[in-house]
């Protein structure tokens, strides 16, 4: 009865003199890894100012939901009797995390870059101020794009229910804040606020660019949206939408930054959805309609639709192709 406990013993010690025997190379690779933190290569930030938290941007991201829209995303019960509390606790919270972020943001820029010294405190509670004070805006902004939204999907039941749970209207209600905090030359954080909004639906809008009101994103996975992008009032894309740069050469980063690389969308358009539209000189005139699937790299002029022939359909019964006429296309339709 004793011997296959005994062999059971001597198996559980041979396996800890083999942890052993590998734990004691680890000093050697640690010297290694240390020593190669101190290369050019190694992208590092080792310092003693605080660099700005991924994971505090995206807790301010969610902080925003809750004062955007009261009531939809607090983790705690909103009614009359209490709102004043708790809305005015949630905010000074924000304004605490905002501005440290914003602060933390800032001086890694200075230091960083060897930049001139901005004050970057006063600066910090200054910036984090001016975005609380554009709230009731934003939310007015907001009201549109939602009451957007809803108008031009029939599928959506109600105001709730888009708020809740539409893509669209999270990235867009992430790249207003963004935005807000782009034009007020924040480094760093609208990019971190809009990629989580991307990575959360699948929709990349750079903090940058200019959208106006009544914006809605029908569907939305797919979507991207550069930073010299230029959109009008109550334009609506559908999933798959590309408004992008034209194919940029080798280290065109430094020549081209800070210029104009993607498209103008005016008023009242419609982008259906995997149409590609590209360049900086690029302009849809108001009112016109692009259809799915559609490649632009040449401006379009007001009122006018752009589609692509129907393709032809081919039909395959064993060794017998046949292929659909047009006629039988237009009677299908």
């Amino acid at each position: 009865m004793d011997k296959p406990k005994m062999i059971k013993e001597n198996l559980c010690l041979s396996e800890e003199e083999i942890l052993v025997k590998y734990q004691e190379k680890l000093p050697r690779v640690i010297d290694i890894i240390i020593e190669n933190c101190n290369e050019e290569k190694c992208n590092r930030h080792v310092d003693y100012e605080p660099i700005p938290s991924k994971e505090s941007v995206i807790n301010i991201v969610n902080k925003f939901f809750e004062i955007i829209y009261p009531g939809y995303f607090n983790a705690e019960k909103l009614d009359p009797v209490n709102m004043n509390y708790q809305l005015g606790q949630s905010v000074n919270q924000l304004f605490t995390a905002l501005s440290s972020q914003v602060i933390s943001s800032i001086r890694h820029d200075c230091y960083r870059y060897n930049l001139s010294c901005r004050e970057c405190s006063e600066e910090g509670y200054e910036i984090a101020l001016k975005v609380l004070e554009e709230i009731p805006s934003l939310r007015n902004m907001l009201a549109m794009d939602i009451q957007a939204a809803y108008e031009g999907d029939p599928a959506a039941n109600s105001y709730d229910e888009i708020i809740f749970s539409y893509p669209g209207i999270f990235a867009i209600t992430v790249y207003r804040v963004a935005n807000l905090l782009y034009k007020l030359n924040v480094p760093l954080l609208p990019r971190i606020m809009t990629e989580y909004a991307h990575s959360h639906t699948g929709i990349d809008i750079h903090p940058g660019a200019k959208i106006g009101e009544q914006f809605a994103i029908d569907h939305g996975t797919g979507v991207v949206i550069g930073e010299t992008t230029t959109i009008g009032r109550n334009v609506r894309l559908y999933q798959g939408v590309t408004l992008g740069a034209l194919s940029l050469p080798r280290n065109a980063g430094n020549e081209l930054r800070n210029q104009k690389r993607h498209p103008d969308i005016e008023d009242e358009v419609i982008i259906y959805s995997g149409a590609t539209i590209l360049g900086g000189e690029t302009v849809i005139g108001a009112r016109s309609v692009i259809g799915g699937n559609v490649w632009l790299t040449e401006s379009v002029p007001p009122d006018t639709k752009v589609m692509i022939e129907k393709p032809r359909l081919v039909y395959k019964n064993g060794s017998e192709v046949k292929h659909e006429s047009k006629k039988t296309i237009q009677s299908r339709t």
